[in-house]
């Protein structure tokens, strides 16, 4: 196994789609093959929008479940929740004396979130880079698989660790993007417009634990047209999403016949969504009766979040004892 860790956090809010699946968790899963990883569900995160209690530990057990359904092995990764780890919160306070409001003010999710709920701007919004690198750092973090939204905030990690580093000697590594592989794959929306995501149109967004039903109506929905009427056409961008999906969880010779179909003027789009959605399903099942297993069963999730709260807290005091030692507040050695 490789020695470069991996750090990446998972978020609390919300359930896993597709887009998900195989822009991210296959290659997680890869992963926890070939390198020491630590996984977190990152609740500490979600407080800036001041979420429902009941609602919020609820979703971190969901969020749990469906990371081990879609395959990973908590045997094999550290897999944990962030606010189980008490270092965490004690780097954030260290690094934030080394963060500036001007550099903070002028990341661009803070400019968008503070746009979009001016009435709750809090201190929070404005440290999130500050928690994102803790939760790196605290690990010692090297390798972090990270969407273009967070390459800024991964900048910024590597500027707080080079700052502590030369104030009070080399400690932490800088931590670089990683992108595990050469299969990342960018899920389309089912109306054709970007990539598949929950805080897009929901409508358009299969998640894995969408009904049946629910799906079946959301591949029907999805934006479609009279059909080609000049063989071997160009496909419009929405039909080739279809595609897309159809290579992802349908067989070789399923999307073979649909394409020969187009190419031919004889596709019949009702039919092709029809396939789709039965191909999604049968692909989605196993992941979603293992996820409501998985719910169903507390002490197993109990027992989990206890054996990843203890792994990544002997990584994270080990971690925190030498940041103390070095700035000088290790009274008790």
């Amino acid at each position: 196994m490789k020695k470069e860790i991996v750090v990446s956090g998972i978020r609390s809010t919300g359930n896993l789609h597709l887009g998900n699946y195989f822009g991210a968790m296959k290659n997680y899963v890869k992963m926890q093959e070939e390198y020491p990883c630590y996984f977190f569900v990152a609740d500490y995160h979600s407080l800036t929008t001041h979420p429902d209690p009941a609602e919020l530990k609820k979703n971190v057990y969901k969020v749990l479940a469906e990371n081990i359904a879609c395959g990973l092995d908590p045997d094999k990764v550290t897999l944990y929740v962030q606010s189980d780890i008490p270092e965490i919160p004690e780097l954030y306070l260290i690094l934030n004396m080394l963060a500036y409001k001007g550099e903070l003010e002028k990341t661009a999710s803070f400019k968008e979130k503070a746009r979009n709920q001016p009435d709750n701007v809090n201190a929070g919004l404005l440290t999130y880079p500050t928690l994102m690198s803790a939760d790196i750092l605290i690990h010692k973090g090297q390798y972090v698989p990270v969407g273009k939204d967070q390459e800024q905030h991964l900048e910024m990690s590597r500027n707080f660790a080079q700052r502590f580093n030369h104030r009070y000697g080399d400690t932490f590594p800088e931590p670089l993007a990683f992108n595990f592989g050469t299969d990342l794959v960018k899920i389309p929306s089912l109306d054709g417009n970007g990539k598949m995501s929950k805080s897009e149109n929901e409508n358009a967004t299969i998640y894995l634990c969408d009904s049946d039903e629910q799906i079946i109506k959301k591949v029907k929905k999805a934006k479609s047209d009279q059909g080609p009427t000049e063989p071997n056409s160009q496909m419009p961008d929405y039909i080739e999403n279809l595609f897309a999906l159809m290579k992802l969880v349908s067989t070789p010779s399923t999307v073979d016949s649909y394409t020969k179909n187009f190419n031919e003027c004889t596709i019949r789009y009702g039919d092709l969504k029809m396939q789709l959605a039965t191909d999604i399903i049968q692909f989605i099942t196993p992941i979603r009766e293992k996820t409501i297993a998985i719910q169903n069963d507390a002490s197993y999730l109990q027992k989990l979040m206890q054996m990843g709260k203890e792994k990544a807290r002997e990584s994270a005091s080990k971690t925190l004892d030498e940041a103390r030692r070095k700035i000088g507040i290790n009274f008790y050695c």
